[in-house]
């Protein structure tokens, strides 16, 4: 029997959105096109999202719709390299890193404000360091704060915080400080997680003020109705379900560029789309569904890639006693025909997964252990743990609906696919489905999960980023003590060269695939497609793409 759980409650007023836009993804014309104020240019930019962001905090969010819209509104110290995924300048300048490998001074872009007018300085920078080093309570669950626990390893009130404060000196520099070194503190840093965001607004709007479980926390005033950044867009409403509207910021630093307003739509069903785009309500989309990518092409629209930097994976929750068990989790692996996974219902172009990063990252272990689909040998591993036919395994089997991820466009196809491989060696399944930010609670948030389905879309280029990230330290989706693994761990994302964490990383990919906390599957290729009018898309490996970028034809 399915079961849900509560979806994460919005405590806050959401603004409504002025003026009456058409929600049909079906409908024969941009509802709500026009807006200008670039000659002859239509300047509003209409996005089909694949689900709601789960918040509009970027602090509180993981997610890539959260993060597709953060990405417009606020701006980090650190910036990417356009169609890279390597570190480069933003609202800092430049920077140096200290010879202990223990502070990072910043030379801060002058002129900066955020949308609500209050200036972007030193004090600012120092303000969003310590504000999230000092969440506590349900401020610190993974299911909200997920990137500041992760990489920071902790918060001021736990003990295992890495973050050893910041200085300001004048306006414009600042000097943040760790306590002990991490090789990935720059790069970590272009994460919208790590964003800048308006003092004033954080406090006025009670951004901090967060509650209910971790399985189903309550967003703040702030998160729901009033993020304010420095970023091209402002934020202008949200009306849940249905869309976000943002309109370019008039002081904005930089270039603004051909549009005007954005409008994320949601329209969470592949086909639907793919006919919004077919019928010109919408002008691109991401995640195009693999069927779907000749017609389109041939129909005249236009097809980007992302470069593969993603790993789609089945996870293991060891706090279920069955999956603590290292012939069960061998046994599953050993059930499931990748190749036949991906022929059937994944991209062209997607590539198997051996472990839990794309080969072009550091650590890459091209000799890691591997376990081939072989049925019959999973089967006997399952006997000697006990389970027969007169005793089957049975085991919860998560996977969220309604969504697609770079990492897992049709995960409902995924599921059943996966579904009938376990089902054919005597796995007994209980199928539990969730809407996408229900689904992340549930898994990130408590221990109520099975196997489950998820996946990473690759934030900077550095091992840490992969599987530090899933396996730095003791977690709700994988439910497991590992001190050794923890250990190697932290050792590796303090070395501070290549040549270093090279050889670390290849030794804690073998130490992963022998442990096997999950299966990785595949490396999907993201592809999204736009209309005609479309002429350039800002496409990034790490999906760093921001509007004020695109160029349209008139």
């Amino acid at each position: 029997m399915l079961r849900t759980t509560r979806t994460r409650t919005r405590t806050g007023v959401v603004a409504l959105l002025v003026g009456a836009l058409a929600l049909s993804a079906c409908s024969s014309d941009r509802d709500g096109g026009g807006g200008g104020g670039n000659g002859d240019v239509d300047s509003t930019f209409i996005f089909a999202a694949s689900g709601d962001p789960s918040s509009l905090d970027p602090a509180f969010a993981s997610d890539g719709e959260s993060f597709r819209i953060s990405r417009q509104i606020f701006e980090g110290l650190v910036g990417v390299k356009p169609g890279t995924a390597d570190p480069a300048p933003l609202l800092a300048e430049s920077w140096e890193q200290s010879e202990d490998g223990l502070s990072y001074t910043f030379q801060l872009k002058e002129g900066v404000t955020f949308h609500d007018g209050t200036p972007f300085n030193a004090e600012a920078v120092c303000f969003n360091f310590d504000r999230q080093n000092n969440f506590t309570g349900i401020a610190q669950s993974e299911s909200l704060s997920y990137y500041w626990g992760k990489l920071m390893r902790g918060y001021a009130d736990t003990g295992t915080s890495i973050y050893g404060g910041c200085e300001t000196n004048g306006d414009t520099e600042v000097t943040v400080s760790l306590t002990q070194p991490y090789a990935g503190f720059i790069p970590a840093l272009s994460l919208p997680a790590f964003a800048m965001q308006s003092p004033t607004a954080l406090e006025k709007y009670k951004a901090d003020e967060v509650g209910g479980t971790s399985e189903a926390p309550t967003l703040s005033e702030y998160a729901t109705a009033y993020p304010t950044g420095t970023g091209p867009f402002k934020f202008d409403a949200w009306e849940p379900g249905s869309q976000v509207t943002i309109s370019a910021y008039e002081d904005y630093w930089g270039d603004q560029g051909q549009v005007q307003e954005v409008i994320f739509r949601v329209i969470d069903e592949p086909t639907a789309r793919r006919q919004a785009l077919e019928s010109g309500s919408i002008d691109g989309y991401d995640l195009v569904a693999p069927a779907d990518l000749g017609a389109l092409e041939s129909a005249g629209f236009n097809m980007v890639n992302r470069d593969p930097f993603t790993v789609l994976y089945l996870g293991f929750n060891q706090a279920v006693p069955a999956l603590a068990d290292i012939r069960v989790r061998q046994a599953i692996t050993q059930a499931i025909d990748k190749s036949q996974l991906i022929s059937q219902v994944l991209p062209e172009g997607t590539v198997e997964a051996t472990q839990f990063m794309p080969d072009s990252v550091i650590g890459y272990n091209d000799g890691v252990t591997t376990y081939d689909y072989d049925p019959e040998a999973a089967k006997t591993l399952l006997a000697e743990a006990g389970y027969t036919e007169a005793n089957p395994l049975t085991l919860t089997f998560n996977y969220p609906v309604n969504i697609s991820r770079p990492y897992m466009p049709n995960p409902e196809q995924i599921f059943t696919n996966i579904s009938s491989q376990l089902e054919a060696v005597g796995i007994t399944l209980n199928p539990v489905s969730n809407e996408w930010g229900e689904y992340l609670d549930l898994i990130q948030g408590g221990a109520d999960h099975g196997i489950h389905l998820l996946g990473w879309t690759g934030d900077y280029n550095d091992p840490d980023n992969f599987v530090g990230t899933f396996f730095g330290a003791k977690s709700a989706e994988w439910g497991f003590e590992n001190p050794e693994l923890f250990s190697a761990l932290t050792a590796g994302r303090g070395l501070a060269t290549e040549e270093e964490q090279e050889p670390a990383y290849q030794d804690i990919n073998e130490q992963i695939a022998q442990y096997i906390p999950g299966i990785p599957l595949a490396h999907p290729v993201p592809t999204l497609a736009f209309a005609p009018r479309v002429e350039s898309y800002p496409a990034s490996p790490v999906n760093d793409e921001v509007f004020n970028e695109i160029e349209l034809s008139e």
